[in-house]
């Protein structure tokens, strides 16, 4: 590629003029190995990860909500007054109208029983193993969104780091340029040839440069370690981006179902399922219930005290049928009203990616354009200083037409860099907005 050649020229001339090297004997990480270890690493994905862990646990909660239960129970009691009972004094021939008190049973009573319950038909338990399935899909696509932003974050930190590796090798090539003037200079001046004031001039030039460069040095580590942070790495971890900018021009993306459109889809399809369950509570719901076990019963105040257990066993069907709930019914309004949006906010998603597209398809090809015009303007920048200081050195050309094709270079250097950035992030949401940026 035209684009690739040309500023694998630049940086490489220019690492080899400075001997170029921000971390020292840091290794060199390319963009893939970022990636992956982000993939392997963040936090946050990890998070993302259990969250699908959890809705599995969840669907298998609601599967077992349909299998039948069994329960052991047991209780003794010891009765200090034994409970009364009012007994019609008719029973034993007396008036009608009139009851005597009497007291029933022993003082210990032991019960204990398996209880055996099952749901038969339950159209809602039916409802809530359709919704928790769909929320499994909402969290495999959350899962990919976090991945999708996360490669995102991460290709734009070591696209920002690219961008300060070649501004400091623009500067340390500015500085080296300026060491060689400011010696000229100096020696000049004790020729008496130039004044005391240049010499100044280009001693402020230097000052400049070193500052701007201890400024990227700085902005580059930070950038490096929230680079390392998003990919889950130390921050004592010693790293390095590959300062060789990768172009591909005229590179197509074929458009995919964004993560976005696919979310709001899949929750347009939990929220039908909610509605479908809300209605079907409307329906009945037929358990089957069982019990077997024994009671006890214990008497220990006379001499024939005695303690004896009885077994006590049963089966039956429930049948729950809601006749009047108002409730039910204004939930399924809301529902439907949820529903209603959710559609217009996918309509809404396709619109907007479709203008999105467009707009960074039309940004990245003027960029594109841009960063190949301000290469050319670099090299002839860096031409008209080479020669200008030449011609300096000839006494053709002043200290200030010096300066000024300085000026003119370090324009062109920031001006190249701007518009690479500007690519970059345009390539870069261009993958984003027609689905490709995981591949």
């Amino acid at each position: 590629m035209k684009l690739v050649n040309i500023h694998r020229r630049v940086v490489l001339l220019l690492m080899f003029l400075t001997g170029f090297q921000l971390a020292g004997q840091a290794q060199v990480w390319t963009l893939d190995q970022c990636l992956e270890t982000a993939r392997a690493n963040n936090k946050n994905l990890q998070i993302s990860r259990n969250n699908i862990l959890i809705g599995e646990q969840k669907q298998e909660e609601v599967k077992a909500n349909l299998m039948p239960k069994v329960n052991f129970s047991a209780d003794y009691k010891y009765f200090i007054d034994l409970p009364y009972q009012l007994l019609p004094a008719a029973v034993f021939g007396g008036p009608e109208g009139q009851f005597k008190e009497a007291q029933f049973g022993v003082p210990h009573n032991i019960n204990a029983s398996l209880q055996l319950s099952m749901p038969l038909y339950s159209p809602q338990l039916r409802g809530a193993k359709e919704m928790t399935q769909i929320a499994g899909k909402v969290n495999q696509l959350q899962y990919q969104k976090t991945e999708e932003q996360l490669f995102f974050d991460v290709s734009n930190l070591y696209y920002n780091a690219q961008i300060l590796a070649s501004q400091a090798a623009f500067l340390d090539s500015n500085l080296i340029n300026a060491t060689r003037l400011l010696n000229t200079m100096q020696l000049l001046h004790e020729q008496l040839m130039v004044k005391g004031t240049d010499v100044d001039k280009v001693q402020l030039q230097v000052t400049q440069l070193s500052t701007q460069q201890a400024l990227v040095a700085s902005k580059y580590e930070q950038l490096m370690n929230a680079l390392k942070f998003a990919m889950g790495v130390a921050i004592t971890e010693k790293i390095e981006v590959n300062s060789d900018i990768e172009y591909q021009d005229e590179m197509t993306y074929n458009p995919l179902s964004t993560l976005n459109f696919r979310l709001a889809k899949t929750r347009n399809q939990l929220l039908t399922s909610e509605l479908n369950t809300l209605k079907k509570t409307l329906r009945p719901s037929v358990a089957l219930f069982a019990s077997y076990g024994y009671t006890g019963f214990g008497y220990d105040q006379q001499p024939n005290a005695f303690l004896d257990f009885y077994p006590v066993s049963l089966v039956g069907v429930k049948l729950n049928y809601p006749l009047f709930d108002k409730t039910v019914g204004r939930k399924i309004n809301q529902k439907q009203f949820e529903l209603t949006n959710n559609q217009l906010q996918m309509n809404l998603i396709a619109d907007q990616n479709v203008m999105q597209v467009e707009n960074t398809q039309l940004q990245r090809f003027t960029t594109q354009n841009y960063v190949e015009a301000t290469l050319a303007q670099i090299e002839l920048a860096q031409s008209i200083y080479d020669q200008t200081v030449l011609q300096q050195k000839q006494g053709v050309a002043t200290l200030t037409d010096v300066l000024l094709a300085d000026n003119s270079l370090r324009e062109a250097q920031q001006t190249y860099i701007s518009a690479v950035v500007d690519y970059l992030k345009a390539d870069l949401e261009l993958k984003k907005l027609t689905g490709n940026i995981l591949k």
